[in-house]
């Protein structure tokens, strides 16, 4: 009887091929979700850096409106325009557009500049601006890609 027991022991030390596959399988299947979803991540959180560039902006054009009652000349704006390694460009028209363009390499394969812009909508009886942030016509960007305050 001790024999047998022992043999059964020595039999079940390690996996069989059959588990080590499905066990491969579904760490195949996790990265294959896993994986999209991160990059989807790492755009959006790159997308937050032209945003808080864009507050900045919307911070002073804001103070100028508020104490002048009509808009800034891009002169007056105070919106600088900055180069980093993620934002190309950050330009203010002058009557009631600011938009940020981010460099491609953001988001490789789009094929087309991404950009978003916000727009001013101003009230002359409070002297306050309420801002809409949208993608810019023709940008490739994705609805999800966008800022969480610009997806809305």
């Amino acid at each position: 009887m001790k024999k047998v027991n022992m043999q059964r022991m020595q039999r079940q030390q390690g996996f069989t091929l059959i588990e080590l596959m499905i066990v491969i399988a579904i760490v195949g299947i996790l990265a294959a979700i896993a994986l999209p979803a991160y990059q989807d991540y790492t755009v959006r959180a790159r997308m937050a850096e032209p945003m808080a560039r864009l507050a900045e902006a919307k911070t002073s054009i804001a103070e100028f409106y508020a104490s002048q009652g009509a808009m800034p000349s891009v002169a007056q704006s105070g919106v600088r325009t900055v180069e980093t390694l993620i934002i190309s460009s950050i330009v203010y028209n002058g009557t009631d557009t600011i938009r940020a363009a981010v460099k491609q390499s953001v988001m490789p394969g789009s094929g087309g500049v991404l950009s978003f812009e916000l727009v001013a909508v101003t009230d002359p009886n409070t002297r306050s601006i309420q801002w809409t942030c949208r993608p810019t016509s023709g940008s490739p960007v994705l609805p999800n890609h966008l800022p969480a305050n610009c997806r809305g």
